[in-house]
């Protein structure tokens, strides 16, 4: 025993109590971060500069659109960007008419399951998706933290980008953040189930948001593939069991990933 300011204290007690103390811990598991926006103030700075990036190269006629948007099949464009040629899908016979071909994601463009989640082009796009990220992300990053976060964000977007590229027509261009924000949204419905809140709220805000998206004829397998992909990463995050929480939530998020991996080397296969 040795004396304290108040009383005596055991040694071994108190070493054991400080092992058991995970002081500096979010929630579920992550370090906790100063400052719980950075991470989406970060988001929010590459999906506005890639919009810059697109209004100063031509705006809805910008390259950059045909190059970073998700086809799963190359598209011909006329050299203007003011007209296309559905059907041909092949680079000799785009630039025998002559036009501009720009390859999809079965042609090797691999970089479009991730560029096409950081592109809008109307402004209205692109602010809706940064004020559902500015609301939704410092709650989750705060819960779970920046590492965690990331891996949810960018792996929702990759889930929606997998599940576009199988439903969406072959020639069809997809771009959008949606897919990572409903991954969001995913998120805070399972944080909410686990610990017993209000769920009601956060239903009817999805409700509205998938009735937007059928009624505006937006991309549903983006956001129907970034939900399932941000609970599915949501739920191994918050339900691990503590004695084993990184390793089994790691272990979760790389199988998720290799699932949503699997599922686009085999859509390739299938359109090559």
């Amino acid at each position: 025993m040795r004396q304290a300011s108040v009383g005596f204290q055991c040694p071994d007690c108190v070493s054991q109590g400080a092992k058991q103390t995970r002081s500096g811990r979010s929630p579920y598991g992550g370090a906790r971060v100063a400052n719980p926006a950075l991470t989406s103030m970060v988001l929010v700075g590459i999906n506005a500069a890639v919009w810059v990036a697109v209004v100063a190269t031509g705006w809805r006629k910008s390259p950059l659109v045909d190059w970073l948007s998700l086809h799963a099949l190359g598209l011909c464009n006329t050299a203007d960007g003011t007209g296309w040629f559905p059907g041909v899908t092949d680079k000799a016979a785009c630039e025998a008419i002559p036009a501009n071909f720009y390859p999809g994601v079965a042609d090797g463009a691999w970089w479009q399951l991730i560029t096409s989640t950081f592109l809008q082009v109307d402004v209205w796009h692109i602010g809706f998706n940064m004020v559902a990220l500015w609301i939704l992300g410092p709650q989750l990053e705060l819960a779970i933290g920046r590492a965690r976060f990331l891996a949810l964000y960018l792996i929702s977007g990759l889930a929606g980008s997998a599940c576009v590229y199988w439903l969406a027509g072959e020639q069809t261009s997809t771009l959008g953040a949606s897919g990572s924000v409903y991954g969001l949204m995913a998120a805070l419905l399972i944080v909410a189930f686990k610990v017993g809140g209000q769920v009601q709220t956060i239903l009817i805000w999805i409700g509205i948001n998938v009735a937007f998206t059928l009624v505006g004829g937006f991309s549903w397998q983006g956001h129907l593939g970034g939900f399932a992909g941000g609970a599915a990463i949501m739920a191994v995050l918050v339900y691990a069991p503590r004695a084993r929480r990184t390793p089994v939530q790691v272990t979760g998020i790389v199988l998720i990933t290799l699932v949503v991996l699997a599922a686009i080397v085999a859509r390739t296969a299938v359109l090559t």
